[in-house]
């Protein structure tokens, strides 16, 4: 006798094909922001301090990433349109994982600039294009689920728990620790690439055009989501650029920062999959959002009005790391809901450059009050305040329907 299948089966095997496909492309953002960007946060103090640079020049290196994602996020839907999604992602991931094997081959200021913005550039198009593909997912279920896109977004906090614990390790080797890290991350990079294909290649590329042109008008729908996106991202970025140094001057060992950082990562994947992958495609218009801005400022505020030591980084870590990654989850949503499908990946694009000339200013911002009286503090304040700005621009934003 042929076993029935009954619905609610069928539906939970979907969706469990959907979270692996999900899991794969997750490889994505382990490396172009759990290790590119983020894990940079661990490698700072050892750089900084062995290669004789100011908080201006440390910071100077994120924002080189950052100006080569700008460039990245701009263009990603013109190497959708030229190689296809599948190819753009996994080529933009490839290279990706050079430039991190790269940064670990040389000392000199201008290279290393010159590393960082190359792995930024590719890694934007990584991302960007992957945000593309996630949401495509679950496309054409009977019930789209925001479930993909979230445990796609999931990949940074994993990838940055990967990092907490390769990098510590690395810097116990002695001075050229700072190296090693690089290149043990570089190793996972090319390991990712094997789960990113089989992920990519069970996604269908999109019929008809493959990256439309926005309108004009369904671009000034979204202006309050694209000046929320620009200080989120200002705000976040800074905080995760200088908070390991700021616990560092605070007095807390290798061991401490290490677990802020796994902590961080943990509580992103965890809220990423368990909250904001059901709440953030419930709340409509603005309001998610708003509720990400205000919670990520909540995390700053720990190490800068708490008496300094392991409790108060846990804290932050715990808060801010419940809330940083929701951003780029609400923004694909948005995009998803208020943009027509052919031009998700044209739209997530134009909010990841947003994004983007955020990061670009906030961390060089920050480094530049950081090297002035009151220390990293005064550079984290810039931080707490642009985020709270954010969430004020973001209620600006209304629901409209695709179109």
């Amino acid at each position: 006798m042929t076993a029935v299948t009954s619905p609610s089966q069928g539906e939970r095997a979907g969706v469990a094909r959907q979270v692996l496909i999900a899991l794969g492309l997750a490889g994505g953002p382990v490396v172009a922001l759990g290790f590119t960007r983020f894990a940079y946060a661990l490698l700072l103090p050892p750089m900084h301090q062995r290669l004789g640079w100011s908080y201006a020049q440390a910071g100077g290196m994120n924002t080189a990433n950052a100006a080569g994602y700008i460039l990245g996020a701009a263009s990603a839907a013109y190497w959708a349109r030229r190689l296809g999604d599948r190819a753009a992602f996994w080529w933009g991931l490839a290279v990706s994982a050079l430039a991190i094997v790269a940064t670990a081959a040389s000392a000199n200021f201008a290279a290393l600039l010159a590393f960082r913005f190359a792995g930024g550039l590719t890694t934007a198009v990584t991302f960007v294009v992957g945000s593309a593909l996630a949401s495509r997912v679950a496309f054409g279920t009977r019930r789209p689920s925001a479930l993909p896109i979230a445990v796609y977004m999931a990949g940074v906090g994993i990838g940055m728990v990967i990092s907490g614990i390769v990098v510590p390790a690395a810097l116990s080797a002695g001075d050229a620790g700072w190296r090693l890290g690089w290149l043990l991350m570089g190793a996972a990079s090319v390991v990712a690439l094997l789960p990113a294909w089989l992920g990519a290649r069970h996604v269908p590329e999109p019929a008809g055009a493959q990256a439309a042109v926005l309108a004009r008008r369904q671009l000034r729908r979204l202006a309050p989501t694209f000046a929320w996106y620009v200080l989120f991202g200002a705000g976040y970025v800074s905080y995760m650029t200088f908070a390991v140094a700021l616990l560092r001057t605070q007095g807390l060992g290798s061991s401490a920062t290490a677990l802020f950082f796994i902590v961080l990562g943990v509580s992103s994947v965890v809220t990423t999959l368990a909250v904001w992958g059901h709440l953030a495609g419930r709340l409509r218009g603005g309001h998610a959002p708003a509720l990400i801005a205000a919670l990520v400022f909540a995390g700053v505020l720990p190490l800068l009005l708490m008496t300094p030591g392991t409790s108060s980084a846990l804290l932050s870590a715990v808060v801010f790391g419940a809330g940083f990654m929701a951003g780029p989850t609400a923004a694909t949503l948005i995009a998803r809901r208020m943009l027509p499908p052919a031009g998700w990946t044209a739209g997530i694009a134009l909010l990841t450059v947003a994004f983007s000339i955020g990061q670009a200013v906030g961390p060089l911002a920050s480094g530049l009050l950081s090297d002035g009286d009151g220390g990293i503090a005064r550079g984290l304040w810039l931080s707490a305040a642009l985020l709270i700005v954010a969430a004020a621009a973001a209620l600006f934003q209304r629901e409209h329907a695709a179109s």
